[in-house]
């Protein structure tokens, strides 16, 4: 039921065309995942992110567990029924929050102890509980719980991460009872220190996972910074095996990582930025809150087919956005995820030409990064 397959290589970077084959679907990558923390991308309909292009979604595993609980989910029929979409899920561990909520957090050699985010009440979470709830879950891949800090980290803490997340990997892999209906992940750990992530990875590929990720970046290093880091793992990396970069999603961060060899990404950026009226487009982003858009009766994107692009203008778009009404934020959060979904589209396309250099340079070239307001397209 499960298969990764790479299909072509570029013959002049590292990036690869795959196939990842799923029980509720195939996945060809290089893939961008929307994010739908608690069971839903927020404001946009399943049938929607079918219709633009997303083929895999992720979940949160601390949250779905928070409410409604993981037990709820099991008997209404798992995550995919649960939330109405039937193509293939992935479920992270909980470990980010470890870092995106560390007021809350407490970390031991066993585990990390939450106080919610809603109520203060706690929640324990160890590698076998973690594989537990995905279990219960039902997403088809899983992830092991690790422990991400911030970049700046000194060295001994970040060494301290990797000791915990290399043990807890062990942990989840022998917890893991369910090999044939689910595909669980490790996650490389290391921060910037190279000596530690090539650790990470060789401790972690003798374990003999289905499918490998990087964590821990995307938490304050620089551009240059990551792309060293994934330069230095992609040799470690197995290259039969699904590689994922955990949480990373600007687009030229994308483009970048996709010629280092990644093949899965997601993102909570196209609709949390959609949600406050900044799009994304082939030519640069756009701020629909600025006064240059109230009577523009063009649509974001010339090049999009997305329902926003077809139908409704930017002047309308700013309206709402500005007015408060919900359909402005899903609107432009479903063109955002419709412009990942074409970018990653537009680079598998190179890939299997070869010319993923030209397209990457075309990109760059074309595509503005950031913008000031009296600059923007």
């Amino acid at each position: 039921m499960f298969s990764f397959e790479v299909m072509a290589r570029d013959g002049d970077t590292r990036a690869r065309l795959g196939r990842l084959t799923t029980p509720h679907g195939v996945v060809e990558t290089p893939a961008f995942m929307p994010v739908g923390t608690a069971g839903e991308v927020k404001g946009v309909l399943p049938e929607q992110l079918r219709q633009v292009g997303v083929q895999m979604v992720l979940a949160n595993t601390y949250h779905l567990q928070l409410r409604p609980g993981a037990d709820v989910v099991e008997r209404l029929g798992g995550l995919g029924r649960f939330m109405g979409w039937e193509g293939p899920v992935l479920t992270d561990s909980g470990g980010y929050q470890v870092f995106s909520l560390a007021e809350l957090v407490e970390v031991d050699d066993d585990g990390v102890s939450f106080r919610s985010h809603i109520d203060g009440a706690h929640l324990r979470l160890d590698p076998a509980q973690t594989v537990q709830i995905q279990n219960q879950l039902g997403a088809d891949i899983i992830m092991v719980l690790d422990e991400c800090v911030p970049a700046e980290s000194d060295k001994s803490t970040v060494a301290r991460a990797v000791e915990r997340t290399v043990r807890w990997a062990g942990e989840s892999l022998a917890a893991h009872k369910q090999a044939d209906r689910q595909w669980l992940f490790a996650i490389n750990q290391g921060g910037l220190y190279h000596d530690l992530r090539a650790s990470c990875m060789e401790r972690l590929t003798a374990m003999d996972f289905a499918g490998y990720a990087v964590g821990g970046l995307s938490v304050g290093e620089s551009r240059p910074q990551m792309l060293e880091v994934l330069g230095r793992l992609e040799p470690l990396m197995p290259a039969d095996r699904p590689r994922y970069l955990m949480g990373v999603g600007k687009p030229h961060d994308i483009v970048e990582a996709v010629a280092a060899g990644i093949d899965l990404f997601d993102c909570v950026i196209p609709t949390r930025n959609g949600r406050n009226g900044y799009a994304f487009t082939r030519q640069g982003p756009i701020r629909l809150k600025n006064e240059r858009h109230r009577l523009s009766d063009k649509p974001l994107d010339l090049e999009c087919d997305c329902p926003a692009c077809r139908r409704f203008s930017r002047g309308y778009l700013r309206h709402l956005i500005l007015a408060g009404q919900m359909l402005g934020p899903m609107l432009v959060s479903l063109h955002n995820i419709a412009y990942y979904q074409g970018l990653v589209s537009r680079l598998r396309q190179a890939i299997g030409q070869g010319s993923l250099r030209l397209a990457r340079d075309d990109f760059f070239r074309n595509v503005a990064e950031s913008v000031n307001p009296d600059e923007e397209t």
